[in-house]
C-alpha cells in the first residue's frame, strides 16, 4: 500500500491518499484535495490510464475532492457509501435542515446563513462525482479482497477499508487528534439530529477488529497503536467536558459566548466548536454508553479516574 501526501489549504493541513494493485488491478483509496498540488501529486503517483477503482472513506473535500478530475481523465469507477450518496443527492435539503438545527440551538438566521456562506467560501462541499457506485450495493470490493467497516462518528458515513492486514481509516483513527464529530441531520430519516455520540460508542467496538492491523490514516503519518489512539481521543473528551460542567443547561449560543468570549469569529470554526460541544453534552446525558464500550475493549481502567471526575 503506497501512501501519498498532499498539503491542503484547509485547517487539517496535509492529507493522505493511497494506491496499490490488487490481483493486478490498480486501485486508490481517497483522492486528495481539488487543488493544483493535489492534481500534481495524483499524476506523479498514479497511472490514470490504468486506474480501475477509487474507494472513498468519506465525502469530505480533502478525501474525495479530485473524484471528478479522475473521472474526466480515466475509466475508473468511484465508490462511495450509501449515506454519502444521500448527502450529495440531497445537498440543498440537508443545508436547510442544518439551518433548522442551528436555530434550535439558539442561533439566529443570520448566523446560519453565515455558516452556509462559510461552507461555500471554504469549498467544504465540492461537486458530487459525475458518476459513482454505492459500495454497499457492489460485489467489486469482495472480488478484490477488500472488506469494509462502517465506523461513523466523525461523520455518519465514515468507512474503514481492510486489505489483508492493512486498514485505510480516513478520519476515523488519527494520531493525537480529537476528530471533530460534525453536527449533521440524520441522513436516514432527514428528521432530527444525527447522534454522533451514540454511534461513536458502537464504532469503538467495530474498531477492535483493527487490532494488529497496519493503520493507514487520512492525516498524520501513522498510528502506532489503535488502543492509544482511542485513549487519546477519550482522554481529550473527558478533559474538555470539565469546562462544560458549569454551563450545562444553558442555551448553546450562551455556552459558545461563555467559552470563547468572541475570540472565534469564523462561522465554520464556530460550527465545528458547536459540533464538539453537542457531542460532549450527549456524553453527559448518557456517560455509561461510553463506559460500556471501553469496558468491552478492556480500556476503561486507563481512563477511570477522569471518567469519575465528570460522570459522578
Amino acid at each position: 500500500m503506497n501512501q501519498h501526501t498532499v498539503q491542503t489549504p484547509y485547517i487539517v493541513g496535509e492529507v493522505h491518499f493511497y494506491s496499490t494493485e490488487l490481483n493486478g488491478t490498480p486501485v486508490m483509496f481517497d483522492t486528495g484535495p481539488p487543488t493544483p498540488e493535489g492534481e500534481a501529486c495524483l499524476h506523479e503517483n498514479v497511472d490514470l490510464k490504468r486506474l480501475k477503482y477509487v474507494f472513498i472513506t468519506h465525502c469530505h473535500i480533502d478525501h474525495y475532492g479530485l473524484a471528478n478530475y479522475i473521472l474526466q481523465r480515466s475509466d475508473a469507477e468511484v465508490f462511495i457509501s450509501r449515506r454519502d450518496a444521500i448527502k450529495l443527492q440531497h445537498h440543498s435539503e440537508r443545508m436547510e435542515q442544518m439551518g433548522r438545527l442551528l436555530n434550535g440551538f439558539g442561533f439566529d438566521n443570520d448566523f446560519t446563513m453565515n455558516v452556509r456562506e462559510s461552507f461555500r467560501k471554504n469549498k467544504i462541499f465540492p461537486e458530487a462525482p459525475e458518476r459513482f457506485r454505492i459500495i454497499e450495493e457492489s460485489d467489486v470490493p469482495a472480488e478484490l479482497g477488500i472488506s469494509y467497516l462502517p465506523c461513523p462518528g466523525h461523520s455518519q458515513s465514515d468507512l474503514v477499508y481492510l486489505v489483508g492486514d492493512t486498514a485505510i481509516t480516513g478520519d476515523v483513527l488519527l494520531r493525537n487528534i480529537f476528530q471533530v464529530p460534525l453536527l449533521d441531520i440524520d441522513l436516514d430519516s432527514f428528521s432530527g439530529r444525527f447522534k454522533n455520540y451514540d454511534v461513536y460508542c458502537s464504532t469503538l467496538l467495530n474498531l477492535t477488529r483493527l487490532r494488529g492491523c497496519r493503520i493507514m490514516p487520512g492525516h498524520r503519518q501513522y498510528v502506532d497503536d489503535l488502543d492509544e489512539a482511542v485513549l487519546f481521543y477519550v482522554r481529550t473528551l473527558l478533559v474538555r467536558v470539565v469546562q462544560l460542567l458549569p454551563l450545562r443547561g444553558l442555551a448553546m449560543n450562551t455556552i459558545i459566548d461563555q467559552l470563547f468570549k468572541g475570540r472565534i469569529t469564523e462561522p465554520f470554526i464556530l460550527y465545528m466548536k458547536i459540533s464538539e460541544i453537542v457531542f460532549m453534552l450527549d456524553f453527559l446525558e448518557n456517560p455509561t454508553l461510553l463506559r460500556a464500550s471501553l469496558e468491552q475493549m478492556g480500556l476503561f481502567d486507563q481512563v477511570a479516574s477522569l471518567y469519575e471526575d465528570v460522570a459522578h
